[in-house]
């Protein structure tokens, strides 16, 4: 994963192993830029929880979302 990939913001949740509780697999997860994570081979993706959290990148596909559509959703989650 690099700088290109973090600037799709949003990732679908493929692998929640010893993170059911926090991940669901198959749902869209909001992604923050962390360059820190990347070098470690994590994202920071915004949980269940509604935190922010270091997770393998492994667990997730990253999508590529119109800038629309990613501000939209961004406004969605934000307020859940």
């Amino acid at each position: 994963m690099n700088e290109q990939d973090l600037a799709t913001k949003f990732a679908v949740c493929i692998d929640n192993s010893g993170n059911e509780l926090s991940l669901e697999i198959g749902k869209l997860y909001e992604i923050v830029n962390d360059q820190e994570a990347v070098r470690h081979g994590y994202v920071r993706v915004i949980d269940e929880s509604g935190e922010d959290y270091w997770h393998a990148a492994s667990m997730f596909y990253l999508m590529d979302v119109p800038n629309e559509l990613a501000t939209t959703l961004h406004k969605v989650y934000a307020s859940a």
